[in-house]
């Protein structure tokens, strides 16, 4: 598997600014750009940045924080045939039958598939959300009464380089500013133990004109990041 990653730092992306509210526990968003397999689509993965000592127990939708997935400007959602909403539904073991299954679209805390990689086991749950409108059928998501988690024990909530992976988009790009807008609720501990609680949103779009074939070919150069 060759990926080309690059980190997209806080800032502008095509005149949209990648926007969260900062509060105790958690500083934003930011996503990482991967080399994928899928023609003409390209491939983010998002974190939850944190803070120092603190880890991620959940992403939830509520009447003050709405978890809303839509895409933009004719963009649209790749959703494989074999996958599923959730990082449980991504089983690395098909992944040579079927390549393309790697690059689904789909949600999670901090493990990447179904076996918990890189911590070795996957124990995320979901409540309360339907799925249907955005996965098999790629539309828009939504809930206001619903979350994926995982319980204060479980490893995988705890941040690697002070973030949580939240989410892998692949995405057919559109012709907007932005091809993504991604907002939820996020709940988790520091490092007392104490619970905290954070609105965040980020907006996510192919950095410069051409740049999903530039992936496709050789991937992009350099390190950035754009943070909430």
């Amino acid at each position: 598997m060759n990926m080309k990653r690059t980190s997209i730092f806080t800032g502008v992306i095509g005149g949209i600014a990648v926007a969260g509210s900062a509060m105790a526990g958690m500083n934003g968003m930011s996503y990482d750009m991967i080399a994928g397999d899928i023609a003409g689509a390209y491939t983010v993965r998002v974190y939850a940045e944190l803070d120092g000592g603190n880890r991620l127990d959940a992403v939830y939708g509520n009447a003050e924080h709405n978890m809303a997935l839509s895409y933009n400007g004719g963009a649209s959602a790749y959703q494989d045939a074999l996958g599923g909403a959730t990082s449980q539904s991504i089983n690395s073991a098909f992944f040579p039958l079927a390549p393309s299954l790697e690059w689904d679209s789909y949600f999670t805390i901090g493990a990447l598939y179904s076996d918990g990689t890189p911590f070795g086991n996957n124990a995320l749950q979901d409540i309360g959300i339907n799925w249907s409108t955005w996965d098999p059928s790629g539309g828009d998501l939504f809930a206001d009464n619903g979350t994926f988690f995982v319980t204060p024990v479980d490893p995988q909530g705890e941040a690697i380089d002070g973030r949580v992976l939240v989410a892998q988009f692949t995405t057919f790009a559109g012709s907007g500013a932005y091809d993504i807008h991604f907002t939820a609720g996020f709940q988790g501990k520091d490092s007392a133990g104490d619970t905290w609680q954070a609105g965040h949103e980020v907006f996510i779009g192919v950095p410069a004109p051409g740049a999903v074939a530039l992936l496709g070919l050789a991937g992009l150069a350099g390190r950035r990041r754009r943070r909430a």
